[in-house]
C-alpha cells in the first residue's frame, strides 16, 4: 500500500542564461520527477535581487506538487535538477542559473543542517508570496500563519508580472 502522497511548495528562480526559459525548463522537469505530480504552477515575476544587488533582475515563481518523495529525497532531486541547469554555488545570494527551494511539505516544521521546513525567509519575501498566494491563496505557513498579511508586510518588494501560469 502506497502512503498519500505529500503536498510541497517549491520556489524556482533563475537570473542568469535565459530566466524565463530555465524557470520553464525546471517546471517541466518537477513533471518527472519520480513518484512526484505537478498540480499547479504559479505565473512568473521580476523581482530585483536581495542582498547581493550588483546583478540581473530574477524571474520567480512557485509551484505546487504532490510528491511521495521524503523531504530529503525531494531536497536531493531539486539540487540535481539545479545542478543539470549548471547551478554554481559560489557565493550567498550570488546569481544563478536555477534555484529550486522547498518551501513547504504538508504543514511540517522542521529544521537540520541541510534544511528548514518552512523556509526560512520566505515569510519575508515578496517574490515568494505573491506567486504562492496566486495558486493557494488560503495557505498558511506554519508559524506565521496565513499569507495575505505577511504579503502586505512586503509591501516595498517591488515584483512585475512578466508571464500567466503555464
Amino acid at each position: 500500500m502506497h502512503k498519500k502522497p505529500s503536498q510541497a511548495f517549491i520556489a524556482l528562480g533563475s537570473n542568469l542564461e535565459n530566466p524565463v526559459f530555465q524557470i520553464q525548463q525546471a517546471f517541466d522537469e518537477l513533471k518527472r520527477l519520480p513518484g512526484t505530480r505537478l498540480i499547479s504552477c504559479s505565473s512568473l515575476y521580476r523581482s530585483a535581487p536581495v542582498g547581493r544587488l550588483d546583478q540581473p533582475d530574477f524571474i520567480n515563481a512557485v509551484a505546487l506538487i504532490e510528491t511521495q518523495l521524503a523531504p530529503h529525497d525531494l531536497l536531493n532531486a531539486l539540487l540535481a535538477i539545479e545542478q543539470r541547469h549548471g547551478r554554481i554555488r559560489e557565493s550567498l545570494n550570488a546569481p544563478r542559473t536555477l534555484d529550486l527551494d522547498v518551501l513547504l511539505y504538508d504543514a511540517l516544521q522542521y529544521q537540520d543542517a541541510h534544511l528548514t521546513i518552512p523556509h526560512p525567509r520566505m515569510a519575508q519575501r515578496a517574490f515568494v508570496l505573491k506567486p504562492l498566494i496566486e495558486i493557494a491563496p488560503d495557505c498558511d505557513i506554519p508559524g506565521h500563519g496565513p499569507i495575505a498579511p505577511l504579503l502586505s508586510a512586503c509591501h516595498e518588494q517591488q515584483l512585475e508580472q512578466i508571464k500567466e501560469s503555464p
